[in-house]
Parts: structure tokens; C-alpha cells; sequence
């Protein structure tokens, strides 16, 4: 089970003094269970593009298959592909709307057709992946916090069963700790279910922390693909585009071209320890031989 896109291009306002090229001939494939990184600068084309996935836009040329299918072909089911590749939008917050947390999670599975039973039963399991407490499924959504919100409306989608989730900017607007929070129920509940994971973000700390595949979209266009330690080798690139490596990246390729044997590849804080205390062990076992 798959997303693959093929030549996917789409023009805003075709044809007018306002026409715009936010995707220009995109060709990837996102295999089931895979945890993507989407990343880019503003009016790169990464938003656009993940509304193609579920077909809430339509691309003005190319082919987008899922499954196998074409979603464009005559009498295709979007609706089913809406249950099946679930979109998390950035301020999801705003999606909320009714009277209390359990039953804006019940929305989904009720517009499914499930009973009253089989809707809370699918929501309260969802709430449940995404560590909602159950002391709150019937306060109002309102007069929750930024990442309580958040959770409820992850929970929302994954009510659905969808064999996808693609969340864009999910931690937007959240402090620190809101934002670690979030993303470490995702990638639990990466790990948990083996769903496909598409993640758009603006922080390249945090796509090195939790992705296996990072794109890179640069106006319109597929820049970069690969893990994120292939795609952090490019960063002058990277730079040259209004775009950063991790700051450990940096910190690595200045020890490595000072003389330490060190891996640049590392992209978290983590591997950079790793790869530290390792050349500091080599260096003291080599001083031990010697002096010996």
C-alpha cells in the first residue's frame, strides 16, 4: 500500500495575472508505514502538496495513485480515501466545534455510518493513543490548553482508522515543552500502529529527531529526498534556498574539519554525543598506549 505521485503540477489562477506554479512536475512514492518529513520555506509548496494526498485539491496535471488507483479517474470514492489518508491541518484547534472532547472524536466515525456504541468505543481508543487524559472527554474543547487541543484533534482523525496521517505544522504556536510533547505521541504512535506518517514542518531539529525520509520542496519543486542525515550532507544547499541544517550539523562538520574523528552525519543531539564520547575514548585509549 502506497502514495505515488506522478508529474503532479498545479497552477493556481490559470490563465490570470495572478497564475502561480506552487507544484511543478513532482514524481515521489511514500510506502506504507514510513514516517515522512515534508520541510520547506513559506510558498515552497509543501502545504499544497499535502492537500493533494487526501484530494481535497485536484492537480491541474499528473496522475496521484493510491493503492494502486488513480484518484482522479471517473466514479473514484474520495470520500473512502478521506477516511483512509487522514489530513491534520495546521491550527487544528480550529476544527474543533462541539460540545464536549468525546464527541468531537465521535464526529468522524459517526459520518461513517458506525452506531453510537462503535463511534465511542473507536474514540475512546483514539483519544487514548494520543495520551488524552479521560478525566476531560466531556469538558468542552474550548477551555482546553494549545497541546490539548492538538491531541483531541489528532484523536479526531485516528477515530477514523485512517492508514495514513499527514499533519501539517502540528506544533505550531506551541512553547517547547507543548511541542515535544506532541511530537513524541506521534512518533509513539508511529511506532505503536505502523501507520504512514507525513509530517510538514519548519524545524529541521525536529524532522532529524523523528522522520526516516526527509523531502525537501523549493519552490514548487522536489529539492532533496533521502534520510535526513543524506539530505543534511547538501546543507550549503540547504542554505543557498533560505534553509538550515540542525545546529548540530553545523557543530559537527566544524569538529571533523578541525581534526576530530567524528561523523558529520550526526543530526541529532543524540548521535552528536554518541559520535563525541566515541573520538573521546579513542583519543584517551590512544594516549594510554602512549604513555604505556
Amino acid at each position: 500500500m502506497s502514495i505515488t505521485l506522478e508529474h503532479l503540477s498545479y497552477v493556481y489562477n490559470p490563465g490570470t495575472a495572478y497564475e502561480k506554479h506552487a507544484l511543478k512536475d513532482v514524481s515521489l512514492e511514500i510506502p506504507q508505514g514510513q514516517f515522512v518529513g515534508i520541510i520547506g520555506h513559506t510558498g515552497s509548496g509543501k502545504s499544497t502538496l499535502i492537500q493533494h494526498l487526501n484530494g481535497l485539491m485536484k492537480a491541474t496535471s499528473g496522475r496521484l495513485l493510491y493503492e494502486g488507483k488513480n484518484i482522479y479517474e471517473e466514479g473514484y470514492d474520495m470520500k473512502q480515501l478521506r477516511t483512509q489518508v487522514g489530513l491534520v491541518f495546521q491550527y487544528p484547534e480550529y476544527q474543533l466545534f462541539e460540545v464536549d472532547v468525546l464527541s468531537d472524536v465521535c464526529f468522524g466515525p459517526k459520518n461513517q455510518g458506525l452506531s453510537k456504541e462503535e463511534c465511542e468505543a473507536q474514540a475512546k481508543e483514539a483519544l487514548q493513543l494520543v495520551g488524552f487524559p479521560e478525566k476531560y472527554y466531556h469538558q468542552s474543547p474550548f477551555e482546553l490548553s494549545g497541546g490539548q487541543k492538538r491531541r483531541v484533534a489528532i484523536a479526531g482523525i485516528l477515530a477514523m482508522h485512517p492508514k495514513v496521517l499527514v499533519l501539517d505544522e502540528p506544533t505550531a504556536g506551541l512553547d517547547p515543552k507543548g511541542r515535544d510533547e506532541i511530537l513524541d505521541q506521534v512518533a509513539q504512535l508511529h511506532e505503536k500502529t505502523g501507520m504512514t506518517v507525513v509530517l510538514v514542518s519548519h524545524s529541521m531539529e525536529d524532522v532529524a529527531k523523528y522522520v526516516d525520509r526527509l523531502i525537501v520542496m523549493n519552490q514548487g519543486e522536489k529539492m532533496l529526498d533521502g534520510t535526513p542525515q543524506e539530505v543534511f550532507r547538501h546543507y550549503k544547499e540547504l542554505e543557498a534556498v533560505g534553509l538550515a541544517a540542525p545546529q548540530v550539523t553545523y557543530v559537527m562538520h566544524d569538529l571533523k574539519e578541525k581534526g576530530f574523528e567524528v561523523s558529520a552525519d550526526a543530526a541529532t543531539v543524540e548521535e552528536a554525543a554518541d559520535e563525541i564520547m566515541k573520538c573521546l575514548k579513542q583519543t584517551r585509549k590512544a594516549e594510554r598506549e602512549v604513555q604505556a
